[in-house]
């Protein structure tokens, strides 16, 4: 172990306490959504962790200070051991979310997570079946949806709906919006694709243009109005429509950490995007000497890396630099300020480019699935 961590240019930095940990479970899923999170090149089954694995992680996470578990996939449910791997987070004194999209999911399954699970997180990909089948690549996934969230209500899990936007359905956002007040949800996540891996590679069919940023933006601030005390809604806009970056994942490992399904930990879901990081596995360290000490969780941490303009930015404490992601994308370089910033010399690229992809009449789909299966 190092006496003092140092960042990427071997600055001393300060490293805090993880409050929230994302537990890739695995990366197998009935659907095939156009934008996943996931990286293009997916974890095998042979590769995940154990459900015993699993537990152990989650002891440390809880001896470390994280009180919440984000357990996700893929499709979470695609383990038939998910019942053992959610108790395991619950006896850890974590509180447990489950992220799915519902398929794999039946009734006396949700029964056995009743008391396990704190919170149901339910994606959606369209308002009706037409669209939700054709984003998602699985005919009939919207009523199986329907079904699994008429289960969730009855057996009473507080559940937030996932509406991930972009050009193809932004235009249906007010009926998303009600479609979750239907539900009972306590909140919807209207969430603009980011564009990383699986979304990286369907810019044109899915970026969406600034009219339909702007009207988003009108039809969110009147939903929070009418529905106060009765559902939040998180919005999540289009990063290349905004003048600064968003705080990613609050700052580079200062709360939250991911695991995926492989044990690699992971300051962010798409840091294995930004070549030369060293990524630990867990089965290799303990998770709180990866936290500490792992470089990739101090490459970026604090401010004191900053180049300039970022460095002597009043915002630099607001952003801390925002995306390094974003950065190695467009700039090549992840130390490079974030190109979403009006501030950066890659701004106008990343503008004309999202301007360009979003005028595209383009509407073909590389659907998310394994290698040898990908279709176009």
């Amino acid at each position: 172990m190092n006496d003092v961590p140092r960042d990427i240019q071997g600055n001393p930095v300060r490293v805090g306490l993880p409050m929230a940990m994302l537990a890739e479970l695995t990366h197998r899923c009935p659907l095939a959504c156009p934008y996943c999170s996931n990286p293009v090149e997916l974890a095998r089954v042979q590769t995940e962790l154990t459900a015993a694995e699993w537990g152990d992680a989650f002891r440390q996470a809880a001896d470390m200070g994280v009180l919440q578990v984000h357990l996700s996939g893929g499709e979470p449910a695609s383990r038939r051991d998910l019942t053992e791997i959610a108790t395991a987070a619950h006896d850890a004194g974590l509180y447990v979310n489950l992220i799915t999209s519902g398929i794999g999911l039946t009734q006396a399954r949700l029964q056995e997570l009743d008391g396990v699970v704190d919170h149901v997180q339910l994606s959606l990909q369209g308002i009706d079946a037409e669209m939700a089948d054709w984003i998602s690549g699985y005919g009939g996934s919207f009523a199986r949806k329907m079904q699994v969230a008429e289960w969730v209500r009855q057996i009473g899990f507080p559940m937030t709906l996932n509406a991930v936007v972009h050009r193809q359905n932004l235009d249906r956002l007010p009926e998303m919006i009600d479609l979750a007040e239907r539900l009972g949800c306590r909140r919807i996540e209207v969430a603009t694709v980011q564009f990383h891996g699986w979304a990286d590679l369907n810019r044109r069919p899915l970026m969406p243009t600034l009219a339909q940023a702007q009207r988003a933006r009108e039809v969110v601030n009147d939903a929070r109005k009418r529905l106060r005390g009765v559902m939040v809604i998180d919005y999540v806009p289009a990063d290349h429509h905004a003048a600064f970056p968003k705080a990613c994942m609050g700052g580079w490992a200062s709360t939250g950490l991911n695991i995926a399904p492989d044990g690699v930990v992971l300051p962010c879901h798409a840091a294995q995007t930004i070549k030369g990081l060293q990524f630990q596995n867990l089965r290799d360290a303990p998770l709180a000497d990866i936290w500490r000490d792992g470089p990739a969780f101090n490459a970026f941490r604090g401010t004191a890396w900053l180049p300039e303009p970022c460095a002597t930015c009043d915002r630099r404490e607001v952003d801390f630099g925002g995306c390094r992601c974003q950065a190695m994308a467009m700039a090549g370089d992840p130390t490079a300020t974030d190109p979403v910033c009006s501030r950066s010399s890659f701004n106008a690229r990343l503008r004309a480019e999202a301007e360009a992809d979003a005028a595209s009449d383009d509407i073909a789909l590389v659907y998310r699935r394994m290698a040898k299966e990908r279709r176009i």
